[in-house]
């Protein structure tokens, strides 16, 4: 007996001298099918590059922390080549063959339209970057909410700017792209355009081919449009920026929903981009004071993410950084990483971070967070719009084209 209680002390001595060690971390996997071939590789390059950014911080940083549990963060990636169909295919095998624990949404609203399909059929929660239509969100589904400002804002905020130039633009031309999103885009530039007393003297769409966007430039030609806006992606962006040159048009604006925040709208087009403005879910110049967890400024962000990447953050990196971060709050209030809780955690979520406000109505939309006016102004992307926001004076009217 006296031996016995020897060794019981001996026990409780060397586990005081040797705490028992904590838990060591889990990994919670994320799938994401995002472009990375088609007409959508460089937006899903880009979305890719800002969820990567979020998880090397997380992971650095001790991960995410649900309750006494930390977890790291994987991410496993598929390429859905740009198509819906696939998209689909490869959540469904992500969910039930792989066993991901959530999905970070893919690039384009009809690539997350179908995306969100299947993550509400299996109750996967999903963070969307980069599908802003909101028909993606008018099915009634619970498990799919949206970081970024819907599409109907998209061109709302070129056309606030434009108004308040002078001379005073009178007329407008807005052509979209035969899609869900940009359609969208279309109509809610219209509704702002006739609230702020412009003509609108053109409002079609154009197919995916090169006689089409040929003819809607030459029918904005004929109409004498003082502004120039396009509802679409980069492929679009491109493809009627060199038509509208071919036809000569000459307005004072010339917009776009998507293309003039990447960089490779600014290196295929080259001195013809000079003073072309896009709408933008972000700039590294918006003064949001983020919550902790990761980087609390837009300055901050865009300088760590430039030095980690290579290049400097356009507004597709940080709205899928965003997801990520919507994910991380969300898991953390939660305390666990039940899917249901983190869905309904999620659904409460009202943070303020380096992106803007994540906050999400009762269809999953943030419709809180607005949008800013990039131009590009020599080598530079700058922000010209809210003005408080601003880094620089805007160049207007837009210059001739050099020929």
């Amino acid at each position: 007996m006296r031996m016995l209680s020897s060794l019981l002390a001996l026990a409780v001595f060397a586990t005081a001298m040797h705490p028992a060690a904590a838990a060591p971390k889990r990994t919670l996997v994320f799938g994401a099918a995002v472009s990375l071939s088609g007409s959508l590789s460089n937006e899903g390059q880009l979305t890719k590059e800002g969820y990567d950014f979020w998880m090397r911080y997380v992971n650095a940083h001790g991960g995410i922390r649900a309750g006494a549990q930390a977890y790291d963060v994987e991410i496993r990636y598929a390429d859905d080549q740009s198509k819906p169909e696939a998209t689909a295919r490869l959540i469904e095998s992500m969910i039930t063959d792989e066993h991901v624990d959530f999905v970070l949404g893919p690039y384009g609203s009809a690539p997350t339209f179908a995306a969100a399909a299947v993550a509400e059929r299996h109750s996967v929660p999903m963070v969307d970057s980069g599908g802003s239509a909101e028909r993606i969100f008018n099915q009634g589904y619970r498990y799919t909410v949206g970081v970024q400002s819907p599409a109907r804002k998209y061109l709302v905020g070129i056309i606030e700017y434009a108004v308040k130039r002078k001379p005073a633009p009178k007329t407008i031309a807005i052509a979209a792209a035969n899609d869900a999103f940009s359609l969208e885009v279309q109509q809610g530039a219209m509704q702002s355009a006739n609230d702020h007393g412009l003509r609108v003297v053109y409002a079609d769409r154009y197919a995916d081919d090169p006689s089409s966007v040929a003819a809607a430039a030459a029918a904005i030609k004929a109409a004498h449009a003082d502004i120039v806006l396009s509802a679409g992606h980069l492929k679009d962006a491109l493809q009627l920026h060199r038509a509208l040159k071919e036809q000569h048009v000459a307005a004072k604006i010339y917009g776009y929903s998507v293309g003039p925040d990447t960089p490779e709208f600014r290196v295929a087009l080259g001195p013809d981009a000079e003073a072309v403005v896009g709408s933008a879910q972000w700039s590294s110049a918006v003064s949001y004071a983020g919550a902790p967890g990761f980087y609390t400024s837009a300055h901050a962000y865009a300088a760590a993410f430039a030095r980690a990447v290579g290049h400097a953050p356009d507004y597709h990196n940080a709205e899928a950084s965003a997801a990520g971060l919507a994910f991380q709050y969300a898991i953390e209030r939660a305390g666990t990483i039940d899917r249901p809780a983190v869905r309904n955690a999620l659904a409460r979520l009202d943070v303020v971070t380096f992106f803007g406000l994540l906050k999400f109505d009762e269809r999953g939309v943030n419709v809180f967070k607005p949008m800013v006016v990039n131009q590009i102004q020599g080598a530079k992307l700058l922000t010209i719009y809210p003005y408080r926001l601003s880094d620089a004076s805007p160049v207007y009217p837009a210059p001739a084209w050099v020929y």
